[in-house]
């Protein structure tokens, strides 16, 4: 357990470089699991997630090694039971445990798995994952302590996901390389970490058609070799150092970005009044900027809302709150995707920020609000960043507990926000 300990109000400067997608990283780091070969993945994070992931893998038999600060080396040797289990030491610590699902399916017969933990932002079903494994010929077993889900040999098959979940979209995927024939797979997610995992499995074998569409085509093999594969940066990353540059009045370089997965983000925070500039495959969010809400035609007040790939990505439902505490002008915040992502609105409220939570989806800002340093706990990844950055921009000293949540999903931010000025302190309890 820790905390941090920020002094807020002081100007950034200079340049910071988003880590490796954490989203991408872990079903790819699941994906392994589909050959015996070695695999090198490079840019990943070594974050929390990625050591729980790992040892998930160690525990089932794959070798792995970090070779450089963020390069992991990963040969797999599944042992030869039908059965798999789990451990729930591990698997129960984050939600990406449900990723080993469909490529353990696709090497053995049989399963077995506790419920997967992860944030909680409210209901988070499974059932799109055991539709799609049904789809596939195999039976799932649902109960209190977890799941059971066996098979004969999975064969190909035409499934339409009846939501576009990204990690059931994942697991069809993973599932479907090794099933007999040809698999077609609608109302599939096409998030950047979606096209990421496809882009690795292509790269040692797979063959998979459809990336960034909602239709994917895979022809099953019956191997997988091994190769190198260099994982995205994560956009999630992006989105949350320009709420940081906007909201402390900064200018910030944002390094080696992939503009193509930022057209809706960059929209929606432009409707916040910020702007951005482009140098190559580097963005400016200049310093000093005055912040209005762009209204709507006829002056009605804008709703900014998450939505599935290419939408507004949920996980910057969170900062794009905080930072329209910073924007003069009203606007609405409606979260579709979650029941329990705002709930962490009180903690804003407490430092000052005048915000009104209608219902668990919506809340409603009106700023600017001037926010004071306040004692706060993390509920969540993208919840702490957001008070992180909240922290970042009050006045005076914030103390952040339950900091854990935040390393799951962000790599050393006290050291890579504190070389562009930023004053935060990690205190072990």
């Amino acid at each position: 357990m820790g905390k941090f300990i920020v002094e807020g109000g002081h100007k950034l400067h200079g340049s910071i470089t988003p880590a490796g997608n954490k989203n991408a990283v872990l079903p790819i780091l699941a994906a392994t699991l589909l050959t015996d070969e070695r695999v090198t993945l490079r840019n990943i994070p070594k974050i929390r997630d990625v050591e729980v992931m790992v040892k998930l893998l160690r525990s089932i038999g794959s070798e792995v090694k970090w070779v450089e600060e963020n390069s992991l080396t990963i040969q797999t040797n599944l042992p030869p039971e039908d059965t798999i289990s789990l451990q729930k030491e591990y698997a129960c610590e984050i939600r990406a445990s449900i990723l080993f699902a469909g490529p353990l399916l696709a090497r053995r017969k049989n399963v077995q798995f506790p419920p997967p933990g992860g944030d909680v932002i409210g209901r988070r079903r499974l059932d799109t994952h055991f539709s799609a494994f049904e789809s596939f010929g195999a039976e799932v077993r649902t109960e209190k302590r977890g799941f059971f889900i066996q098979s004969t040999g999975l064969q190909g098959t035409t499934l339409f996901l009846d939501e576009p979940s990204v990690t059931a979209t994942e697991n069809a995927i993973m599932a479907s390389v090794f099933a007999t024939g040809e698999t077609l797979i609608r109302n599939a997610a096409s998030e950047p970490h979606v096209q990421d995992l496809i882009g690795f499995l292509n790269n040692i074998g797979a063959d998979i058609v459809g990336a960034g569409s909602n239709v994917l085509r895979v022809n099953g093999k019956t191997a997988l070799a091994g190769g190198n594969w260099k994982v995205i940066g994560d956009h999630i990353e992006v989105g949350s150092f320009i709420s940081l540059a906007a909201v402390t009045g900064s200018e910030l370089v944002i390094k080696d970005v992939e503009v193509r997965h930022l057209n809706m983000i960059l929209y929606w925070f432009s409707k916040l009044g910020v702007q951005i500039d482009f140098n190559g495959h580097d963005i400016i969010v200049p310093g000093e900027q005055k912040l209005v809400v762009r209204d709507d035609r006829f002056g009605e007040i804008p709703t900014i809302y998450d939505a599935p790939w290419p939408g507004f990505p949920s996980d910057l439902t969170s900062i794009a709150v905080v930072t329209a505490t910073q924007v003069q002008g009203t606007v609405l915040i409606f979260e579709k995707m979650f029941d329990g992502r705002l709930f962490f609105v009180d903690k804003l409220a407490s430092m000052g920020a005048r915000v009104v939570l209608c219902d668990p989806h919506r809340v409603l800002v009106v700023g600017p609000s001037k926010l004071y340093g306040a004692e706060l706990v993390s509920p969540d990844i993208r919840a702490g960043m957001a008070l992180l950055i909240a922290s970042l921009c009050a006045q005076g000293k914030s103390t952040i507990h339950n900091i854990q949540q935040i390393d799951r999903g962000y790599l050393r931010l006290e050291e890579r926000l504190g070389k562009i000025g930023a004053r935060i302190t990690r205190v072990e309890d």
